[in-house]
């Protein structure tokens, strides 16, 4: 953590925009919430008018109908003021490209995928400064994750082990591979700066997972003390098992009351090699979304609840990332022991 300036902050809202293939001309909106951090909405604002843009700064009121607390989880279906307000969509959807800077964003919400749709592009931002600026995506990292994604889209099986004793067999069969780099640069996409990873949506997954001593679960953004074990039988946690961190799992699963607590969604490895495992026990909880552990170069990350190849609407959402993980993609190794391959 450092300090930074207002001018440090503009210039790197600019490149990112500039990575979002911004040109002169474009209309951006810069979405904010009362919660949102004002030095983002000026910087984002002077970002877009440096690169020639159109731009209209909203804000809108705050809350989610999630029930966990918004403390950037990224676990809710977004904010109750625009899910609620056509005419709030319909001014996202008029924009080339929406800078969100709200706590939760719409990443599960139905009412992305229409805004998506209509060609907009969102990226969205929701880090402490020097998350972002350390982060600050490069051009060719796109390039490397679309690599992973080519992997996943003509393989059939993905397996994950670890010295730990994870083994876990995944069927990838309409996984549907995707991606984040970090930037939005084409018409309809949506990404998270920062992020740099390969995920997919398996539906069938069988074996063994075992969370190590340092592994993260968010969005409790907790380091595991203890290890944990979770039995996974056709894409869904039939047991829980260990220390503290195993009673914790399993009483969120009962408490959720929800159907899709126990299964699986997406889950791929992260290629951010600016990460930082250790920022999530450096900033305050409500400081952080926690992609330098989503993201995080050789990291395994999976998660539960949501499936939108599935059609599984849900808000028991944990993204959980691992360590020391062995990833393979059809025999190939894309992680080795926790460490991307030479």
């Amino acid at each position: 953590m450092f300090d930074l300036s207002a001018a440090d902050l503009l210039d790197a809202f600019t490149r990112e925009l500039q990575l979002c293939k911004l040109t002169p001309g474009e209309h951006v909106v810069v979405l904010a919430e009362p919660a949102s951090r004002g030095d983002y909405v000026a910087a984002a604002f002077g970002a877009a008018k440096a690169c020639g843009a159109h731009v209209i700064a909203a804000t809108v009121p705050g809350g989610s109908p999630a029930p966990m607390p918004s403390t950037r989880t990224g676990a809710g279906p977004g904010l109750s003021s625009v899910l609620a307000d056509r005419a709030a969509q319909d001014l996202l959807k008029s924009a080339d490209l929406v800078v969100d800077l709200t706590q939760e964003g719409f990443i599960h919400a139905p009412v992305q995928q229409e805004i998506l749709r209509s060609g907009t592009r969102i990226i969205f931002v929701c880090d402490a400064p020097d998350v972002l600026i350390r982060n600050l995506p490069k051009e060719s990292d796109k390039a490397d994750v679309l690599k992973g994604v080519d992997l996943l889209r003509s393989a059939s099986t993905m397996l994950v082990r670890s010295a730990a004793g994870t083994e876990l067999d995944v069927q990838l069969g309409g996984a549907k591979p995707e991606f984040q780099c970090g930037f939005a640069d084409d018409p309809g996409r949506w990404d998270h700066w920062p992020s740099t990873m390969v995920l997919c949506w398996p539906e069938i997954s069988n074996g063994r997972i075992v969370l190590a001593p340092g592994d993260i679960l968010l969005p409790f953004k907790e380091y595991v003390h203890d290890p944990v074990a979770l039995t996974v039988v056709d894409g869904h946690i039939e047991d829980v098992s260990g220390g503290a961190e195993a009673h914790m799992l399993a009483t969120f699963f009962e408490d959720a009351d929800d159907r899709w607590a126990r299964s699986l969604s997406h889950m791929g490895w992260g290629l951010m090699r600016t990460a930082d495992w250790f920022a999530t026990a450096m900033y305050g909880k409500g400081d952080l979304m926690g992609m330098d552990a989503r993201a995080f170069a050789g990291n395994f990350l999976w998660s539960t609840g949501p499936h939108p190849v599935l059609g599984r609407e849900s808000y028991a959402h944990l993204d959980i990332a691992m360590r020391g993980c062995t990833v393979s993609v059809d025999g190939t190794d894309v992680v080795v022991a926790g460490r991307l391959p030479a």
